[in-house]
């Protein structure tokens, strides 16, 4: 865990694809004006996944405490945006405001290019196959389904590849079990009572995108941002971008 900056808490949780690195762009320049705090969750960067019972927005609490935090606005990306929703369902008097990146909602394997994915994902790592693996994911993740390699930031796919070949090197011991948030937090948009900004890239998988549109429709006052020429990773490949969505919301 890393904290700097006096203010208004901010937490950011990363993306399942990455750890808490991805925030390189987004740690100095918030903590100017905030109290910013980033951490690797369970199972990634520098923390290991230990065994036992745990959940994840326990574990987003229990950081914010651990930083000194009552109140903060929870910036999430990816698996990290439904952390950050789960956190704010689970906690309501923690959050105050929410900012999720091109978030899931824990329900993309119903979609059929995500199950595929999940499914050739799945058989790379039975194989061993780390390096296909992570190869799959920066194609997804990072280049998104509309463009080539060659046409995204090599310093961003090789970013990205660092973080997720890591991840997929960590040991993972057994007895390890999550609990979760029941009902999940797609059954539960309505009750979300704090200000909520999405943001997603326009050349995102489609069905974030429609995430992200289903937050804007379900989440009280939720507000939604498309930032151009970006596809999932969009802290990462317009950081100047998402800094101006974030200038408004985080007053």
């Amino acid at each position: 865990m890393e904290w700097k900056g006096a203010g208004p808490g901010v937490l950011l949780v990363h993306a399942g694809v990455a750890d808490s690195r991805m925030w390189d762009p987004q740690f100095e320049p918030l903590a100017a004006a905030h109290h910013v705090i980033r951490f690797d969750i369970r199972g990634f960067g520098r923390s290991p996944m230990p065994p036992g019972t745990f959940a994840y927005h326990d574990d987003i609490a229990a950081v914010a405490r651990a930083a000194g935090c009552d109140r903060v606005t929870l910036i999430g990306c990816s698996f990290g945006g439904h952390l950050c929703l789960d956190t704010a369902l689970a906690y309501p008097d923690l959050a105050e405001r929410l900012v999720l990146v091109a978030p899931s909602l824990g329900t993309a394997a119903e979609d059929e290019a995500m199950g595929s994915f999940g499914g050739e994902e799945e058989a790379l790592l039975e194989r061993g196959d780390l390096d296909g693996a992570t190869e799959l994911n920066l194609r997804m993740w990072v280049d998104g389904p509309h463009r080539a390699p060659e046409q995204v930031d090599p310093a961003v796919r090789e970013k990205v590849r660092v973080m997720q070949r890591e991840a997929f090197a960590m040991e993972m011991p057994e007895g390890v079990k999550r609990t979760r948030l029941d009902p999940p937090a797609a059954e539960q948009l309505g009750a979300i009572r704090v200000p909520t900004l999405a943001v997603v890239g326009a050349l995102d998988v489609p069905v974030l995108l429609d995430v992200a549109e289903r937050i804007e429709r379900e989440v009280p006052g939720a507000r939604r941002v498309v930032i151009p020429n970006a596809a999932h990773m969009v802290t990462l490949e317009r950081p100047h971008e998402f800094a101006r969505a974030l200038e408004g919301f985080l007053g």
